[in-house]
């Protein structure tokens, strides 16, 4: 923090008109990498806390908005927002405080009937009102129609960009470039709905509560393609197949989810090269020099 803890408890006073006793101790807990977290006592019981310097409440608005989004839908249990804000100096990002852990099968099979609740949940175009963010990296979102040119446009063309800038053109430039031009033999006339997304659901963004029932979290929600969810699940592990065949009896997906699943991978596989560099890279040629050679 660039400042003392008090100064900082007067903002949230001031802002939400929750009270923190001046004695309090922030508790750090875990939870990412690009903000600092924290249970705090507060008037109105613990609360978990981000917090973060005054370029993050974009990033903290973004995500309020994505948790809010969610938690209408009444499909599956995400934290409740209780406020977010900022200065000059600081911004924070106040969340209702659940207790969770890691489940079993049982919890799992719940996980994947919720998600295929929650991407029932439709919109009239692919995208969202506004730009959000997967991680720290802008994410556009311009609604459109037509998935493939919002895949194109608002997905990969951005990543590649970035890739390049960030020195990785060779052999990422004209791999990119193949594959944008081929993008509509892939999707072929795969034309989904504009299912309601987490956007990054990774093993690390859910949970079970101590109802046992399962919780999301840190989400980059837009309305996509629901595989892209699932694509997701399947780049880093943490999801058993309790979870996958819970998904598939709730809303069976269509064929040619294979090719599908490592198009979308590829999201995120650029993602992570342009944040965390190039222990990425080979994962990310492969995978689309795999894409290219679909025949």
């Amino acid at each position: 923090m660039t400042r003392d803890h008090s100064s900082f408890f007067d903002l949230v006073r001031s802002e939400t008109g929750i009270s923190i006793p001046e004695n309090t101790a922030l508790q750090a807990v875990t939870g990412g990498d690009i903000h600092a977290s924290y249970r705090v006592e507060t008037s109105r019981g613990p609360l978990f806390l981000k917090l973060n310097d005054a370029r993050s409440l974009p990033m903290f608005a973004a995500e309020a908005d994505g948790l809010a989004a969610i938690r209408q839908t009444e499909t599956i249990r995400v934290p409740e927002v209780i406020a977010y804000a900022g200065d000059d100096q600081l911004s924070f990002l106040l969340l209702e405080w659940m207790e969770m852990s890691s489940g079993g099968p049982n919890e799992d099979r719940e996980l994947g009937r919720c998600l295929a609740r929650l991407h029932r949940c439709q919109g009239r175009a692919h995208g969202w009102p506004t730009d959000n963010f997967i991680g720290s990296t802008p994410q556009i979102n311009t609604p459109t129609d037509d998935w493939t040119d919002f895949y194109r446009r608002c997905r990969l063309r951005p990543q590649l960009e970035m890739a390049v800038r960030n020195g990785f053109a060779n052999p990422l430039q004209d791999l990119g470039d193949r594959l944008c031009d081929r993008l509509g033999y892939l999707l072929d006339s795969h034309q989904p709905t504009p299912s309601l997304l987490h956007g990054d659901l990774w093993g690390g963004n859910q949970a079970v509560l101590a109802d046992r029932q399962p919780v999301i979290f840190d989400p980059a929600v837009y309305h996509g393609d629901r595989e892209t969810d699932l694509a997701m699940t399947r780049l880093f592990g943490g999801f058993s197949e309790s979870f996958y065949s819970a998904y598939e009896e709730e809303w069976p997906l269509p064929e040619g989810v294979g090719t599908r699943c490592r198009l979308y991978q590829l999201y995120h596989l650029l993602n992570h090269l342009n944040l965390f560099g190039s222990s990425y890279l080979d994962r990310a040629v492969t995978t689309a020099r795999s894409l290219l050679a679909v025949s």
